[in-house]
């Protein structure tokens, strides 16, 4: 071995008297309220490091993305199939107020529904809403057999498809940018869009299982708290939530000073 080399074998291991310390006590468990579109409105609790020094928690909150099943949001099993997207925009206490995001489909629900012996017809067009919200929305549709066939396929033609996704375009960007995003989210919950688009086209060829697939949001406009607050109604636990609890103390009685 060389003379001056391997100087540490003497000695103890590296950092050895140091305390392992649960990351979890430095961390802080907030609640994310969901818009008043939906009838649960606590999606659930996420957590994030406390304030220190420069670093303030709340700034790591904003912007985080949460998912949620519309199951649990409306307490309907039939909408199970149906993904949220909510982004936490501001933060009020311990309370983060979230705003819609995106929609997705389950990867199940759509494996169910592609068959063989039909055509897929599928559409993607960007919208934007009365307040400013640039989204894209994607559409799904498929033919079924018309009233007393009897034969076994049920293949559009390529003429009847283009006619089919141009309806799809038209009602799509009709009903997304005559509304705000509030009453446009309201829109997604019952798929009234897809019901519209599915009565349209009975003249083309009849057409089932006909959904908003996916919404993506492209761009939002500047940040304005009174709509979101607009956004999240008139709700108690958000308006009276805490800021922070200040010990104000107990009023004392002085005893009146009388002129000597």
């Amino acid at each position: 071995m060389a003379v001056g080399q391997n100087k540490r074998l003497s000695k103890g291991k590296k950092g050895k008297g140091k305390k392992a310390v649960d990351a979890f006590s430095k961390k802080d468990w907030y609640d994310i309220k969901a818009p008043s579109a939906f009838q649960v409105r606590n999606v659930g609790k996420t957590l994030v490091t406390r304030s220190s020094g420069m670093r303030v928690a709340t700034e790591f909150l904003k912007g985080r993305v949460v998912e949620a099943n519309l199951a649990d949001l409306n307490k309907d099993e039939d909408q199970n199939y149906r993904k949220i997207k909510l982004q936490i925009m501001d933060v009020q206490g311990k309370n983060c107020l979230c705003n819609f995001y995106g929609m997705d489909m389950t990867t199940d629900k759509i494996r169910s529904l592609v068959k063989k012996w039909q055509t897929t017809i599928e559409c993607a067009v960007d919208v934007t809403t009365t307040d400013g919200y640039k989204l894209r929305m994607f559409c799904i549709a498929f033919t079924k057999k018309r009233q007393n066939q009897l034969k076994k396929t049920t293949y559009a033609q390529t003429a009847q498809i283009k006619a089919i996704r141009k309806k799809m375009t038209d009602i799509m960007t009709k009903e997304a940018t005559t509304v705000d995003l509030k009453e446009l989210v309201r829109k997604f919950i019952p798929n009234s869009i897809g019901t519209q688009i599915e009565q349209a086209c009975q003249c083309l060829y009849p057409l089932k299982d006909v959904y908003i697939r996916k919404v993506k949001t492209l761009k939002a406009p500047r940040f304005d708290i009174t709509k979101l607050m607009e956004v999240h109604g008139s709700s108690t636990e958000v308006s009276s939530a805490p800021i922070s609890s200040i010990d104000e103390g107990s009023k004392v009685d002085r005893p009146s000073e009388t002129p000597a």
